[in-house]
């Protein structure tokens, strides 16, 4: 029997897909729990019992040891670091199956509104956008955390200089300092009480924030363990070096706001555009998409767009 409309294949190729990934999440991403919350604060389990304990593990199936690549997979490891970065409380594997929803519902809505190459757009407008909001709010959030690091080197400071020890010092840090910087030093105390060393806890925050002045003030930690020295002092001078440094890049951020609008002007007025267009009279670009002139420029526009955003980005890429 010949199916009069593409639509009922694409719903149920879309479930299909969509219960795939539901059977994957329920069957490998639930194992070991404990452990992966864990892992969120750092390792902390000795390697002789991981090896004690993965001798005594019953050999694996076909099925769970494709289960486990699956999960284990390069994209789902960054997506899982982006995802501790811009502290969003999903896993890589339930973000994964938002976006295959989201990407899935705006491909039917706008293959039944204006057509399939439309349906396509906003199915990969679907598919990344997450991604994308989920790299912005990872930016906003690693930019929050770096301006408010001279305000609790000041406390940090204040608190050594009253006697306290630096694990103390970094509790008075976690009970007081602004958001989000707050919850970043109770995740390192966190990791401290499970067992972890507080040099490790501090690395494992700095790799997970991603900012240079956070690093440079974990170096300068781990280096007076090495080799001693008066703290207090260190992390004074640090502070007013990184003030200095933040003032003139909120100075650059100002000067350069009106180009960076420019820029996501730039690319997001013809997407929108296009697809208000295709809503409110469907049909009426489909002549772009037609093979012939209309298709070259369509294709000569969406270059020239993607070049002059990159332009745009590289000129005010102005590192401090």
């Amino acid at each position: 029997m010949q199916i009069a409309s593409p639509m009922p294949v694409a719903i149920l190729t879309g479930l299909a897909v969509m219960l795939l990934f539901v059977a994957l999440w329920r069957r490998y991403g639930a194992r070991d729990l404990v452990e992966s919350r864990l892992g969120e604060y750092g390792q902390v389990l000795d390697t002789g019992a991981s090896s004690a304990r993965a001798a005594r593990r019953a050999p694996q199936s076909l099925g769970e040891r494709f289960g486990g690549s699956l999960l284990r997979l390069t994209w789902a490891e960054g997506l899982a670091a982006a995802l501790r970065q811009a502290d969003l409380p999903y896993t890589a594997v339930e973000f994964a199956l938002l976006m295959l929803v989201l990407g899935l519902g705006l491909f039917l809505l706008g293959t039944a509104r204006a057509g399939l190459l439309m349906g396509i757009a906003l199915g990969a407008l679907g598919l990344f956008g997450p991604v994308m909001y989920l790299r912005s709010r990872g930016k906003r959030r690693r930019t929050l955390v770096a301006d408010q690091l001279p305000d609790v080197l000041t406390l940090l400071v204040g608190s050594l200089r009253a006697g306290y020890g630096l694990s103390q010092a970094l509790e008075v840090v976690a009970d007081q300092a602004p958001e989000p910087s707050r919850d970043e030093y109770a995740r390192v105390m966190r990791a401290v009480e499970l067992g972890l060393p507080l040099q490790q806890a501090l690395t494992d925050m700095a790799d997970r924030i991603g900012s240079d002045d956070v690093d440079l003030f974990v170096s300068v930690i781990n280096i007076q363990f090495e080799l001693g020295g008066n703290l207090a002092r260190t992390l004074e001078t640090i502070g007013d070096t990184i003030r200095d440094r933040i003032r003139l890049q909120r100075e650059i951020r100002s000067q350069t706001s009106q180009q960076q609008l420019s820029g996501y002007v730039l690319v997001g007025l013809p997407v929108f555009l296009a697809v208000a267009i295709s809503f409110i009279s469907p049909g009426f670009i489909d002549p772009l998409f037609q093979p012939g002139l209309g298709r070259i420029m369509l294709i000569a526009m969406i270059i020239l767009e993607i070049v002059g955003y990159l332009i745009m980005r590289k000129i005010l890429d102005l590192q401090v």
